[in-house]
């Protein structure tokens, strides 16, 4: 895990806007892709799931995964996405990786089945809210089905 520490202070949640996805539950996560640029409003905390650390100057977490690919360490990616579902009711949480579409899909469906969808139909709840192309891969969205257990 990286996390950097930053000046940032809390703005409250992500008003409606490009990007921010409203969770089941009421919270809400922007989603992107870095190769876009850097956002105009940063987060208040950015969850990074990348092969390589990110480097912000904003407060960080590091999900280390690489493109296509699921969590180098499962385990330990399924506690930041708590943390992160969590944070997401009182702060600006972003969720993002190199295009934005495969493994923050697949971040924004564990989002999804902790604001209470089912984990069989969490893929296809991020797909219609976010991006159709959402978890690529067959095992990214195998993962997504069997966090329940």
């Amino acid at each position: 895990m990286s996390e950097t520490h930053g000046s940032t202070s809390s703005r409250s949640v992500w008003p409606p806007g490009p990007g921010v996805v409203e969770l089941p539950d009421g919270r809400r996560v922007r989603c992107r892709g870095l190769r876009r640029g850097d956002p105009i409003d940063p987060p208040d905390v950015g969850y990074y799931l990348l092969g390589e650390p990110p480097t912000f100057d904003w407060p960080t977490q590091w999900i280390e995964w690489h493109d296509f690919r699921l969590p180098v360490d499962t385990g330990r990616a399924l506690e930041q996405l708590r943390d992160a579902h969590r944070r997401c009711a009182i702060e600006r949480v972003e969720l993002a990786c190199h295009g934005g579409v495969g493994r923050t899909g697949t971040a924004l469906a564990v989002l999804a089945v902790l604001s209470g969808v089912a984990p069989s139909e969490a893929v296809g709840w991020a797909r219609t809210h976010y991006e159709p192309r959402a978890s690529e891969t067959p095992w990214q969205r195998r993962w997504v089905r069997r966090m329940a257990r």
